[in-house]
């Protein structure tokens, strides 16, 4: 009996560090493969290291993005972070009073 109460405070530890660093990295990590597998053609995407595009085409692990009129780039898909959403009336826009 001794020696369980002894490892009662080891258990502790490892559920604790399960529910804190493990846990919330695998449902991030299936967040972002959920992403990824539904990006589509003609969206608005960000990159990992901040540059936006428009998709073009899309293959298994690779992307083509136009960054600029007539400039396209080709990435690894994984480069993908997170799909643009435009802001509604931005300044500029039309339909602004």
């Amino acid at each position: 009996m001794n020696d369980l109460a002894a490892l009662l405070p080891l258990v502790a530890i490892v559920a604790l560090f399960w529910f804190m660093v493990i846990r919330p990295q695998q449902r991030r990590q299936r967040e972002v493969v959920s992403l990824q597998n539904s990006i589509q053609v003609g969206q608005r995407v960000m990159m990992s290291s901040g540059v936006f595009g428009t998709v073009v085409s899309l293959t298994d692990d690779r992307a083509r993005l136009e960054i600029a009129p007539g400039t396209q780039i080709e990435i690894a898909r994984a480069a993908i972070a997170k799909i643009d959403e435009p802001v509604i009336g931005e300044p500029g826009e039309p339909g602004d009073a």
